[in-house]
């Protein structure tokens, strides 16, 4: 099978050189130094399972493109201009969005819409992304642990049953870890509340994920996930505290060696996703008048920090 997949950072690079080792074939499209990178020596995934993986790789998604599929891997900030350049470069195909944050599907489909795909909602597929890797540099990658990624059961996928359904045996066949899920979205909310209290509290202390298990700030980032609990229950998803405490210390233990992406993208001096993750949890909370004072700090402690960032490189 022929797979596109835009926004070739970490997780993409990652994903694609998997799919690749799968028996597909994969074309990579991110930015120019990665893309020099590959061209000249493969993706190099360090960690685990160290390897060197050959893989198409282009600056942009060429002009009547081919492909069967497409993963749009992009950050949150950069999911509109990439969906819509998608959709004026390629016929409607099935197209998975594996984006942190909350309201992804919606952007995502109008994206696709202002594009020029006629009807979005049969091929637009969300996924969520446990899988943890850090950016090295251009054409390398480290893996960082154990992770999934979880779709939606067809049934809950609605127009896109089917796309779902080719998603799950692709990624299966593929030996990368997959799940389709019922209630997609309470495991969206369930990470969008992890990441709320992993990633903002490594990024402004500058820490792996394993830090998190000490005191004081194994605090810090139970206040910020206690105010997003908050905030999820307020909308309908009826999670313990037990249970998002669990999830939490499981996947920090998990991820432990790990550079959150936030921390990443402070490190590197490009946006962050603390607006689609803890700002869209901040407007939730407006909706229903609550207050999260700890959330609001931290988010404008990020945003400064952002502002202060020298430039880097920009790798999606």
């Amino acid at each position: 099978m022929n797979i596109l997949i835009v926004g070739a950072g970490a997780v993409g690079s990652l994903l694609g050189a998997m799919l690749q080792e799968g028996g597909h074939s994969v074309l990579l499209v991110g930015r120019a130094e990665h893309v020099a990178a590959l061209r000249a020596h493969g993706l190099i995934v360090s960690g685990s399972r160290p390897r060197v993986v050959r893989v198409e790789a282009a600056v942009a998604v060429p002009p009547g493109s081919d492909a069967d599929v497409a993963l749009v891997t992009t950050k949150t900030f950069g999911l509109v201009a990439a969906a819509t350049g998608l959709a004026r470069t390629l016929p409607q195909r099935p197209v998975l969005f594996l984006q942190n944050g909350l309201g992804i599907l919606p952007a995502a489909q109008s994206a696709l819409r202002a594009g020029g795909w006629a009807d979005p909602a049969a091929y637009a597929v969300p996924g969520v992304n446990s899988i943890p890797v850090t950016w090295v540099g251009p054409g390398e990658v480290r893996e960082t642990g154990l992770g999934e990624v979880l779709l939606p059961v067809p049934g809950e996928a609605g127009p896109a049953a089917g796309a779902a359904r080719l998603f799950r045996m692709l990624f299966d066949g593929a030996k990368v870890p997959v799940e389709a899920v019922p209630e997609f979205g309470r495991e969206v909310w369930r990470k969008a509340l992890v990441n709320a209290a992993i990633n903002p509290v490594t990024a402004v202390h500058g820490f792996t994920n394993g830090e998190l298990l000490k005191e004081p700030q194994r605090t810090e980032a139970l206040q910020l996930l206690g105010e997003a609990l908050a905030v999820a229950r307020a909308a309908g998803f009826d999670f313990t505290s037990e249970e998002v405490t669990r999830d939490f210390e499981r996947i920090v233990r998990a991820t432990a060696s790990n550079r959150s992406s936030m921390l990443q993208d402070l490190d590197r001096g490009r946006p962050t996703e603390i607006d689609a993750i803890s700002g869209e949890i901040l407007r939730e909370a407006e909706r229903h008048g609550l207050e999260l004072p700890a959330t609001r700090a931290i988010v404008a402690e990020i945003a400064a920090r952002a502002s202060r960032a020298p430039p880097g490189p920009q790798p999606s």
